[in-house]
């Protein structure tokens, strides 16, 4: 459960695990309490109530350090707005996800590069973000959550600012790297999206009403 102050409870009696090698569509309108689930899971935010656990590890025995070190190590972040640096090339802000890795620099840049290939940009590593357009800048985004080898990818949104010929362009990504094993769900508004992944949680007025993996449907 989260309680926000003065009783109000963004979710309640949410019961939902994850599979290594799923993908998963968590959709639900405005205020449904989608985002607050994303920030639990990727432990952004702690619940007021209830147990977490990623990878094996229960967030809340954990320091704030280590909480850090968690989230840096086995979770990855695609948001909407793309937050690229934009004074920095594709390449650099990609390596910018390494950058508490210890790794020295050449070897950033060269995970990096090779995070941009595996989204199709191998030809716009130099390219600063005004020179790339929303889809490949969601692209940059995506190789940057990927290039630390996450067990999970959290996508919030991720079409949400482009127009539709790139966000189903930016759509076939999910599907590509669930297929080489990664862990991914996308948190949406869009029941079309979310119809095309393998699997759609639903969340309304805080709580799971469907999740087609159960065939639970709470009306």
């Amino acid at each position: 459960m989260k309680e926000y102050a003065g009783g109000v409870r963004a979710l309640d009696g949410v019961d939902l695990t994850i599979g290594a090698g799923e993908l998963v569509g968590i959709v639900g309108p405005s205020g449904s309490g989608k985002s607050t689930l994303l920030h639990i899971v990727g432990t952004l935010d702690r619940p007021t109530s209830g147990r977490v656990a990623i990878a094996g590890h229960d967030v809340a025995r954990l320091t704030d350090r280590r909480l850090s070190a968690l989230r840096a190590r086995h979770i990855g972040f695609v948001f909407q707005a793309f937050h690229l640096a934009p004074g920095l090339s594709a390449v650099e802000n990609v390596a910018e996800g390494l950058f508490y890795s210890g790794l020295p620099r050449a070897r950033r840049r060269a995970l990096a590069a090779g995070a941009l290939a595996r989204v199709g940009l191998a030809d716009r590593m130099r390219h600063r973000p005004h020179e790339l357009s929303g889809g490949q800048k969601q692209r940059v985004a995506i190789a940057r959550a990927l290039v630390g080898q996450p067990d999970l990818l959290l996508a919030d949104e991720p079409t949400g600012a482009l127009d539709t010929a790139s966000g189903g362009t930016v759509m076939e990504l999910p599907h590509a790297l669930n297929d080489e094993g990664a862990t991914i769900a996308v948190i949406t508004h869009d029941t079309e999206i979310a119809q095309r992944l393998p699997r759609q949680v639903r969340i309304r007025d805080g709580r799971v009403v469907a999740d087609s993996t159960r065939g639970k449907v709470v009306l």
